[in-house]
């Protein structure tokens, strides 16, 4: 496998750790640490809300701000006034790059003029490693939590990453090893999604749940989370799923199709391209693993969601597209076989993978029949076994939140010797 280490079993070396013993301190003996969460694009306004829940339980009077969205704000960060999140993915346009623009130099100003104990980044390398350069040099503590993957493009940002960030916390099983090697001190957290997994499902209640037929065969869709996605990727899953749906075996179980839609996307989008598609789709919002787990086989965006299919235990197709220009830029750079989150975690291709001109409806469907066997049902179940070994135990936020206290702490003490 080129580009990262494999992982077998669980985690090895560096197995999920606990809370070390010198961070077990009185923490609301600390002045009010103040602290600055910046999120882009939603899978980071989820894991910046856990991570700030996680910050108020060890310390209940820290001061939270950020950028983000809903869910970051419900979990009590209050959100910078007049400074739009981003969510760019590919090549960005000429209005995208202004808007970048404008927000980079809005963080940077309130950054410079703001006394932050901490500035945590998450994700989103395009912009936070710039605001990283920018708090180092405004002298302030630089934590990135969910690296940037540079172990499978882009390596040349491990210089920025060593030179402006204090703190690297990892959330992959193969990160540690990798990013040591590389000369990064890292910590490997645990990933947050491990904090979010049912450990079982009682299937025939969750057809229930979603008005689905208990008996029949359910192809699930989730298309991503991103408008450009949904734009790109809803349209010939549809079509696929049209297919598959007509195949039913004469005599044998119905077939019903179930959508999942991401919160950051429109609804009145996902209903657009169904009403366009003319089948009968169940849309089930923002409850991810219950209705994959509802599902027999599942067409997914690459991207985290293939991890939590994986996890949950079902069979799936990979699928992306993207602009033809991005495409042939980044099939140039990119380092690693696939690019499916839990092919890559797996160290194998679990799930097939169907990118930009190889992504047709005919494939797409030809592939979604293959997943509704018994067998491919049982080694979905194996993989799941094995992949939650893998990941290891829940409460990636709290020990990401317990790492990001502790380095305020020992600033702070040093500071008033």
């Amino acid at each position: 496998m080129r580009g990262i280490p494999q992982v077998r079993g669980r985690a090895r070396g560096w197995a999920i750790p606990a809370i070390p013993s010198s961070i077990r301190r009185d923490f609301n003996d600390l002045p009010m640490p103040r602290v600055l969460i910046l999120s882009g694009e939603a899978s980071g306004d989820l894991h910046g809300a856990s991570l700030a829940g996680a910050l108020r339980r060890l310390s209940p009077d820290i001061e939270l701000e950020g950028l983000g969205g809903a869910r970051m704000e419900a979990a009590g960060v209050r959100l910078l006034s007049g400074i739009d999140k981003l969510d760019i993915i590919g090549v960005p346009s000429l209005a995208e790059l202004r808007r970048a623009y404008v927000v980079f130099h809005k963080l940077a100003r309130y950054i410079r003029e703001n006394a932050f104990d901490a500035v945590v980044l998450i994700d989103n390398p395009g912009l936070n490693l710039r605001l990283a350069r920018v708090a180092k040099l405004a002298g302030l503590k630089v934590v990135y939590y969910i690296a940037p993957q540079i172990w499978a493009w882009n390596e040349g940002r491990i210089k920025k990453i060593r030179r402006y960030v204090d703190c690297l916390l990892v959330i992959l099983p193969f990160e540690q090893a990798y990013f040591g090697k590389v000369g990064v001190d890292c910590r490997f957290v645990g990933h947050p999604i491990m904090d979010e997994l049912p450990p079982h499902f009682d299937v025939t209640a969750l057809r229930r749940d979603f008005g689905l037929d208990e008996t029949a065969t359910i192809v699930g869709l989730l298309p991503g989370s991103r408008k450009s996605e949904i734009q790109r990727l809803l349209p010939v899953m549809l079509d696929a799923a049209r297919l598959v749906l007509s195949n039913a075996p004469e005599g044998g179980a119905a077939r019903q199709c179930v959508l999942v839609h991401a919160a950051s996307v429109p609804r009145d989008m996902i209903d657009g391209f169904v009403a366009a598609a003319n089948i009968p789709v169940t849309i089930i919002p923002q409850h991810p693993y219950e209705a994959i787990a509802a599902c027999d086989g599942i067409m997914v965006a690459s991207g985290t969601a293939t991890l939590q299919t994986a996890l949950v235990g079902r069979p799936m197709t990979i699928v992306y597209r993207t602009g033809a220009v991005t495409y042939q830029i980044y099939k140039r750079l990119i380092r690693v076989p696939w690019i499916g989150l839990a092919n890559l975690v797996a160290g194998r291709q679990i799930a097939t993978e169907l990118i930009q001109d190889s992504l047709t409806a005919e494939r797409l469907a030809a592939e979604t029949e293959l997943l509704l066997s018994p067998e491919r049902a049982q080694q979905a179940r194996s993989v799941s076994a094995e992949l939650r070994q893998t990941m290891g135990a829940a409460g990636a936020s709290d020990r990401a939140a317990a790492e990001i206290i502790n380095m305020i702490a020992e600033a702070t003490s040093v500071s008033q010797r």
